[in-house]
């Protein structure tokens, strides 16, 4: 049965998605199209810096060899969705070799311009527009050499063809990830026409509106995932270079925004220069992105402790990350995965635990099995995750896929001594339906550099005898066996490096899992502790230690 929130949702959804179905049809309509045309300016007053287009482009995602292109034949590729919107936002232009013959990249755009100038469905998809024009603008040096008139007239005329079209709609775009390109190319548009100014100013406004409305007073966004901090970062950064190179005035909430966001980049960096597996986040290599901010002489400042999402332990050859956030709101849930007290760890430079990461760009099936508490390492209880997702498929048409209610993280705890580093959360996910508030405990020895944690089930009124499992999602690459014994379990990292793993007294299984931090499916092993709660108190300790 529908509640309020849910008829509420319902309904804005329904709103939203007739406005976007009605948009389309308008949007092909000569009266629109009209609209759409001003004063084409007569030249380019700045040339911003492609490099700065180099923290967004990536050899491994799409490259080619202009020279060896037909301009004529260009365009009639038969793609899949996926090629059509990398050839169509023009990333691939920071890609090719500058020495290549401009007048191919003049006419494979003037082709383009022929086909393409007005609304068509993935084309002019905001996000895809916004990158063609942000590209556009920062490769216009090697598009423009050697030009003729007409060339500028009609590159010139697109742009603001294009740009006028997302002035139009930039109020309508709910997704902040696609709104800070939809900004960007609209400010780039103010910094290069003289004529445009009042793109600047307009971008400059919304944009201080945005940052205001998607972060946290720390710096990190509200949909808690550390995937959208460093795609943020990115755009902020060109922003403010294009701004800077072009002598205009830097707003100060700029310089404080990234700032911010360096901090929390640089905090949750991981030994392997990558991010923890938190709230929707993949794989990233992070060591190019941090050779760019230093050639750009950003400073990297350290936050080694705890924030509001992410709790760090690190001693020696220790690293811990502790995932101590509530729920965001609907609205930033969508990269959602419901773990909280998960954790990462690392030790001597190799990942031992990890979450299996999110699925959303191999398959609905993988987004759907990421999301769930038994993909993180975490404590699950009768095999529900601690959360609903949204079912809907209009809200989550309209929002993307969303969640459906929130629970409470508290008794949040950070301390460090002489002799031990420790984080301690609880959360309330499970109380409405089994009677347990789960708190988890995580501390690094000092003396021994061993790794202790302890989970305890704390039952309130009605509490249910209830099964409960702890996963540790082991790395790929990772392999662990029972000891002969079977009290412990031997974790081998590389052929003369290991771990012990045990549990005093409780029940320790391994089983197969699957990891999808890479965007692809890969094998890996779990290590499961299980038990009942007997609706009683429930304490389970465990740790990791070097093996001898």
């Amino acid at each position: 049965m529908l509640n309020l929130k849910s008829i509420y949702f319902y309904f804005l959804a329904l709103k939203i998605s007739s406005i976007k179905f009605l948009k389309k049809i308008y949007f092909t309509t000569n009266f629109y199209n009209k609209s759409l045309n001003s004063k084409v300016p007569d030249k380019i007053y700045f040339f911003p810096n492609p490099f700065l287009l180099s923290s967004l482009t990536s050899h491994k995602n799409f490259s080619f060899n202009v020279s060896k292109i037909d301009p004529q034949i260009f365009w009639e590729t038969n793609m899949k969705i996926k090629d059509i919107k990398n050839i169509n936002n023009f990333f691939w232009l920071n890609l090719i070799d500058r020495k290549n013959k401009s007048n191919v990249i003049q006419k494979i755009i003037t082709v383009w311009i022929y086909k393409n100038n007005k609304y068509k469905k993935i084309i002019w998809d905001n996000s895809i527009l916004s990158k063609r024009l942000i590209s556009w603008i920062l490769n216009s040096d090697i598009i423009l050499d050697n030009a003729d008139d007409y060339f500028k007239k009609e590159f010139f005329g697109s742009i603001i063809y294009q740009v006028n079209h997302l002035k139009k709609n930039v109020i309508f775009e709910d997704n902040y990830l696609k709104k800070i390109e939809i900004l960007t190319a609209i400010l780039l548009t103010g910094l290069i026409f003289k004529e445009y100014l009042d793109n600047f100013n307009l971008a400059s406004r919304e944009l201080k509106k945005l940052v205001r409305n998607i972060f946290d007073s720390e710096g990190f966004p509200l949909d808690k995932n550390s995937c959208s901090l460093i795609k943020l970062s990115k755009y902020l950064i060109l922003i403010r270079e294009c701004i800077k190179d072009s002598h205009q005035y830097i707003p100060d909430f700029l310089d404080e925004i990234i700032n911010k966001n360096l901090t929390c980049i640089n905090s949750v960096l991981t030994p392997l220069m990558s991010i923890p597996l938190f709230n929707g986040s993949i794989e990233l290599n992070l060591e190019d992105y941090f050779k760019y901010l230093k050639s750009l002489n950003y400073d990297l400042k350290k936050q080694n402790k705890v924030s509001s999402s992410i709790s760090i332990l690190k001693y020696k050859k220790n690293t811990i990350f502790f995932e101590i956030s509530a729920p965001p709101e609907k609205s930033f849930s969508s990269f959602y995965q419901s773990g909280p007290l998960s954790f990462e760890y690392y030790f001597d430079n190799n990942k031992i635990v990890t979450n299996c990461g999110f699925g959303s760009q191999i398959s609905k099936k993988g987004e759907l099995l990421s999301r769930l508490t038994s993909a993180q390492s975490t404590l699950c209880i009768e095999d529900t995750s601690v959360i609903e997702f949204e079912r809907n498929k209009l809200i989550n048409t309209a929002f993307g896929n969303s969640i459906n209610g929130r629970f409470k993280i508290f008794e949040k705890n950070y301390n460090t001594s002489s002799s031990e580093i420790l984080t301690t959360a609880s959360h309330n996910a499970y109380l409405k339906r089994f009677g347990y508030i789960h708190n988890r405990t995580i501390k690094i020895d000092k003396s021994n550099n061993d790794v202790h944690g302890q989970d305890i089930l704390l039952k309130k009124e009605n509490a249910l005898d209830s099964k409960f499992s702890i996963r540790f999602h082991l790395y790929p690459g990772i392999s662990a066996v029972k000891t002969l014994g079977g009290d412990s379990i031997l974790i081998q990292i590389k052929k003369n490096k290991s771990l012990i793993f045990n549990s005093s007294g409780s029940i320790m299984n391994i089983e197969k899992s699957i990891f999808l931090g890479k965007n692809q499916i890969k094998n890996n092993l779990c290590i499961v502790i299980s038990g009942n709660t007997n609706g009683e108190n429930k304490s389970i300790d465990w740790f990791f230690k070097k093996s001898n």
